[in-house]
């Protein structure tokens, strides 16, 4: 870390920035599931979920860029390979290729992790006082809580 002065301590952008990364894993870890998922759905409701599931990884790599991207703005290094990300994230690979009601049902859990792990990292930004990263994660908080009740939704 170097010496920047953007108003947030070296010890705060650093325990922010461990939040993000981890923000960071699962975000990519979900967009990878649900490209896995866009491509490989199959049965009576293939379209409306294959249409979906590219809205919703469309969204996800989005956002990708966007913690990486702040992570590095408080000068922390944004971790970037499969391994870094296995070890930080909180969402469990699927390995096999499960029914299209499964599929809803895996990545509905995984949006509400989301938010689980958007929260922690909140508590984090706003005891550092860095608003710029609170308005990130709530933002992406938002979308995941909306994301999961689409899903839910669906699954009736």
């Amino acid at each position: 870390m170097s010496n920047i002065d953007i108003g947030i301590g070296a010890k705060d952008r650093e325990q922010i920035a461990e939040g993000l990364k981890r923000l960071l894993a699962d975000t990519y870890t979900l967009y990878l599931q649900t490209h896995n998922f866009h491509w490989n759905v199959t049965g009576r409701l293939f379209r409306e979920l294959h249409l979906m599931f590219e809205e919703h990884y469309t969204e996800l790599a989005t956002a990708v860029d966007e913690i990486a991207e702040r992570i590095r703005t408080l000068d922390v290094v944004a971790p970037g390979t499969y391994k870094a990300f296995a070890a930080l994230s909180s969402i469990s690979e699927t390995e096999d290729v499960p029914a299209a009601e499964d599929m809803v049902r895996i990545l509905t859990h995984g949006h509400e992790q989301v938010v689980k792990t958007c929260r922690e990292v909140l508590k984090a930004a706003q005891e550092g006082d860095d608003e710029s990263t609170a308005a990130l994660v709530s933002d992406r908080m938002r979308v995941h809580e909306k994301t999961a009740w689409m899903l839910r939704a669906t699954a009736q």
